[in-house]
């Protein structure tokens, strides 16, 4: 017997000892990789900086994808970092040119119009901007185009060919299956719900998507012209007839200058730097240029970005937009004397309507403190442009997608499903409705009603908001809302925005109402350690999420959540309907 516990107690200790010295090598390993990740690249004379973005253009933090052992080697990178290489690259001596060399361009395309917008500034110096591709994507060679030569692999392509949208439509395959779904909803426009209460698109959402899908790409598309010196039918009969898709057409209708290999590409490069063919280029990437750049000088005075990204939910996690850890940033920077002014970056479609209210209340206390002033990303619709109603100046990409001022709520149930499998519930209560709902028996007979009491209150505090901010009346936003996604261009037009313009302009017009000539950026949220990283992602539910999401895909995964998640899918919402991506 005293063996026995002896044996137990060894192996206790045995692993004990294992643990602690696992522990030791994660600690060890995290350290090393945080010094591995600080060391500073060296910039030589006559580089080029390449922008070729292996990993993803991000607003925020919050945005990244990492795994528990990628610290150090993540390439995903800032926008604002990107800006401001690009920005110092045109008044650095060792920079002589930019190469674009990017087929898929992870970025979103508000965050492309900052960049591309960077560039063009970067040609002021008049130092060189060549872009090469193998199979370009649209957004790709949106970014190209503002390079002073595009040149493509002779047995390359460019994926131009305009913009459109799909809609999936799941109301035969819900009654098929017997699954019920009850909408309350606000806005003829409010298409959130359409895919399961239709099996087409409604008039009203054609109309607003083809308004949207054209202010895009008009905007996109003038902006190309412009590059490569094209006229409108030129240009038309290029991408109506895909021309894109065929190296010589490229060529012919003037989209690009040259086909090349990458070897006679690299020629090209050696001749503006005056190389020996036998010489080597000095490439500098965006993210090791980046890393080069000495830090900002902390000030006293401080302009503090907040980054609001991802989807609004209620609770207090570090991705997206949780509200109680949103409420905690905002009431964090009203408090500190050494933050003069607040830029909120928006790049939301909407989410829970309680959380965007009390993220509202929190900001309209904070903007009684110091200028609060509104810059949108890629989306700013629904609870992204409520939470945007404290500012004292919104500014919005021309692509920005904005408004949706809107309001709706779905339950679905799966009664019939059920009942087909031979599942069946009976219910005891003590009033009318205290099931108030149920996934087996669907909502109580009172539900519905006064859910849709709730739609109408939540719309008309929604609009009220609105009003205040915009200066406008209830008819007026009325006329605009409905649950209608606007495009930041449209958005000008229609006073739901102040200015068109970039993050950066957002930023020096709150150092201005913040009298600030001298001052230094705060990013809040801010980014995590790689410790709090690690064990962030080591819980449970966090792995079998990351491990489900893999197998089914990132877009699957996220509608299984929100259909079947009760904290995602209950309560009246303010969410976009839809996103567009631009490929």
């Amino acid at each position: 017997m005293k063996d026995f516990i002896k044996n137990v107690f060894a192996n206790i200790v045995a692993i004990l000892l294992i643990g602690i010295v696992l522990f030791g090598f994660i600690v060890l390993f995290f350290v090393a990789s945080a010094m591995s990740s600080d060391q500073k690249p060296y910039v030589d004379s006559n580089s080029v900086l390449t922008l070729n973005f292996n990993g993803n253009v991000i607003d925020s933090y919050t945005e990244k994808e990492e795994s528990i052992f990628d610290f150090g080697k993540s390439k995903d990178v800032l926008l604002l970092d990107v800006i401001n290489a690009i920005n110092n690259a045109k008044k650095d001596e060792k920079i002589k040119g930019i190469s674009i060399e990017v087929d898929n361009l992870p970025a979103g395309i508000t965050q492309v119009d900052d960049i591309r917008a960077a560039i063009e500034d970067f040609k002021k110096s008049g130092k060189f901007v060549y872009a090469y591709g193998n199979n370009m994507s649209q957004k790709s060679y949106y970014l190209a185009s503002v390079a002073d030569k595009v040149y493509l692999n002779p047995v390359g392509m460019i994926e131009l060919k305009g913009m459109s949208t799909e809609v999936t439509f799941l109301k035969d395959f819900a009654a098929k299956y017997g699954i019920g779904v009850d909408v309350i909803r606000h806005g003829k426009f409010k298409a959130a719900v359409e895919p399961f209460i239709r099996n087409d698109i409604s008039p009203e959402n054609k109309e607003q998507l083809s308004t949207l899908l054209n202010d895009i790409w008009g905007n996109i598309s003038t902006k190309i012209k412009a590059s490569r010196k094209l006229d409108d039918a030129t240009f038309k009969t290029a991408v109506d007839s895909l021309y894109g898709f065929m190296p010589e057409l490229v060529v012919k209708n003037k989209l690009a200058d040259q086909l090349l290999q990458k070897s006679e590409y690299e020629n090209l490069i050696k001749k503006q730097l005056k190389l020996k063919s036998d010489e080597k280029i000095n490439r500098i990437s965006v993210n090791k240029y980046i890393k080069s750049l000495d830090e900002e000088k902390s000030s006293d005075n401080k302009i503090a970005v907040l980054y609001a990204a991802g989807e609004i939910f209620n609770g207090d996690e570090y991705q997206n937009i949780h509200s109680e850890k949103y409420v905690e940033y905002i009431k964090d920077l009203a408090e500190d004397d050494d933050i003069k002014a607040v830029v909120l970056r928006v790049n939301s479609p909407g989410g829970s309507g309680n959380a965007s209210d009390e993220i509202l209340f929190e900001l309209q206390q904070l903007k009684l403190k110091k200028p609060l002033v509104v810059s949108f990303g890629d989306y700013a619709a629904s609870g992204g442009y409520y939470i945007s109603m404290a500012a004292d100046k919104i500014y919005s990409s021309p692509n920005t997608l904005t408004g949706s001022i809107g309001v709706f709520g779905m339950i679905m149930n799966f009664k019939d499903l059920a009942n087909r499998n031979g599942i069946r519930s009976d219910i005891v209560s003590t009033n009318a409705n205290s099931q108030v709902y149920s996934p087996l028996s669907g909502a109580a007979p009172g539900t519905i009603p006064i859910l849709t009491r709730s739609v109408e209150s939540t719309y008309k505090r929604f609009v009220y908001f609105v009003t205040q901010n915009r200066k406008k009346s209830f008819e007026q936003i009325d006329a605009i809302g409905g649950g209608r996604v606007w495009s930041g261009t449209r958005a000008k037009q229609l006073g739901l925005v102040d200015e068109l313009g970039s993050l950066q302009q957002a930023i020096n017009y709150a150092a201005t109402k913040a009298k600030l000539k001298d001052y230094s950026l705060d990013s809040y949220p801010r980014k995590s350690s790689p410790l709090e990283e690690f064990f962030k992602q080591t819980e449970e539910d966090e792995i079998a999420a990351r491990v489900i999401s893999k197998k089914v895909g990132k877009e699957n995964y996220e509608l299984f959540q929100k259909i079947t998640n009760p904290k995602l899918n209950n309560g009246v919402q303010m969410a976009l309907p839809y996103k567009i991506t631009i490929k």
